[in-house]
């Protein structure tokens, strides 16, 4: 068996933990710079709130609704996902994590009695642990797990938790199960199957495997053998290292100098090296890229990107930065007013390859010098140490509503007074 644990509408119910007051009250959480709804609570959604909704958009409907507003607070929803995690490890120490808001369990060889009663205390504990509702969903394989999970949402009645198993009640819901809302299904897949007069996951799992085969390839008939109870979707409870890293942000204004969109640049470079290191790897090849707002349709408009290849595969902060700080100035235009810009790392190496004309002496300094870096950056908080180039390191976005970090800075911690 395996479990699945989802968050229900979890930015907005972060926000609602160290907020009591708010709870029945409409929630919405917006996008970096504010720019769309990204979360949205189930008093939001029957508002007729939908995701992506431009904020400007929206203001005449929270204003007649008094809905609550917030911009994104990563630093506590990134947090409060590894309590919930941790929660999770107590009921079985294999846990794979899929999103911030989501993570798989594996619970084979867990001899247990009543697996329904197990997803409702795993959803219970949750909710003890951390405040926040939690679906959890329980079945034979992965994706029959996630529609157990999304049956949670559906029926309060199931409260929290819910076994899918039995053949009768797996055909039951399959039948009344949107075959796009199955994970595994996108959409290029979902119109194949519309086309084919296929509209409910039973339908798909009463298709011919050779047509399975045919049309939607090894990741489509994975999804089929799984929804008839066949377990396909390995469980991977260590992450793999990513094979590309990003770092890319709209600027909270239009940027028109280059000093600014050097610092902006060289600021998701030290970023980006942050990632890189976390995983212990090292990258040979980097694209600096930006592109001005294409909504100002009066304004030039342009993009682009530079390519940078490093002599050998490199994770050192000085020699990013460096680099992409030079690839910022030749991209920049003098009379472009620039949104949006990032850093993509590719030809991601786990190990760094001995170069028989590295300078080995220079390599162990520069080392010596990143890892003081991320040492002070974890222990003083992110930012603490920087490179003149990147100006104050803190990109700046528009977050008029952000809450407190309550978790993960002092000065954030909420204050009781007791009389």
């Amino acid at each position: 068996m395996y479990a699945l644990a989802d968050c229900n509408n979890f930015f907005a119910s972060c926000e609602r933990v160290f907020r009591p007051e708010l709870n029945g009250r409409p929630v919405i959480v917006l996008s970096n710079n504010d720019g769309c709804a990204v979360a949205r609570s189930n008093e939001a959604k029957a508002l007729g709130v939908k995701m992506g909704d431009p904020y400007f958009k929206l203001k005449p409907l929270i204003q007649a609704n008094d809905i609550a507003v917030f911009s994104s607070n990563f630093a506590l929803y990134g947090d409060m996902s590894r309590r919930v995690q941790e929660v999770l490890r107590t009921f079985s120490p294999a846990v794979e994590p899929y999103s911030i808001d989501e993570a798989f369990l594996d619970l084979r060889g867990i001899n247990c009695a009543d697996f329904d009663a197990l997803a409702k205390e795993i959803s219970r504990a949750c909710w003890r642990n951390t405040s926040l509702p939690v679906s959890v969903g329980i079945a034979p394989t992965k994706t029959l797990a996630k529609i157990a999970s999304k049956l949670c949402k559906q029926y309060p009645k199931l409260r929290g938790g819910c076994f899918l198993y039995r053949p009768q009640d797996i055909e039951k819901v399959l039948r009344k199960f949107p075959v796009q809302d199955v994970w595994g299904i996108g959409r290029r897949s979902f119109k194949k199957l519309a086309d084919m007069g296929v509209s409910s996951a039973w339908d798909y799992t009463q298709l011919p495997e050779t047509t399975v085969r045919k049309l939607f390839h090894l990741p489509g008939f994975r999804t089929w053998k799984e929804l008839r109870c066949i377990p396909c979707v390995e469980f991977e409870d260590l992450i793999e290292p990513k094979q590309s890293i990003c770092v890319s942000r709209s600027f909270s204004h239009d940027v028109q100098e280059i000093d600014e969109f050097t610092e902006q640049i060289t600021t998701f470079a030290g970023k980006a090296v942050d990632k890189l290191r976390q995983q212990h790897s090292f990258a040979s090849e980097m694209i600096v890229f930006a592109i001005t707002n294409r909504f100002k349709e009066y304004l030039p408009q342009t993009s682009g990107g530079n390519y940078v290849t490093f002599p050998e595969a490199t994770n050192d902060y000085r020699k990013v930065i460096v680099a992409a700080a030079d690839a910022a100035r030749i991209l920049f235009k003098p009379g472009f007013a620039y949104k949006k810009g990032g850093i993509i790392f590719t030809k991601i190496q786990q190990e760094d390859a001995p170069s028989l004309f590295a300078d080995h002496a220079a390599d162990e300094k520069a080392e010596r010098l990143s890892s003081a870096i991320d040492a002070i950056n974890k222990s003083m908080g992110p930012g603490s140490v920087l490179f003149g180039i990147q100006g104050d390191g803190h990109f700046h976005m528009t977050q008029e509503h952000k809450s407190p970090h309550y978790t993960t800075l002092w000065s954030d911690l909420p204050k009781v007074s007791v009389k």
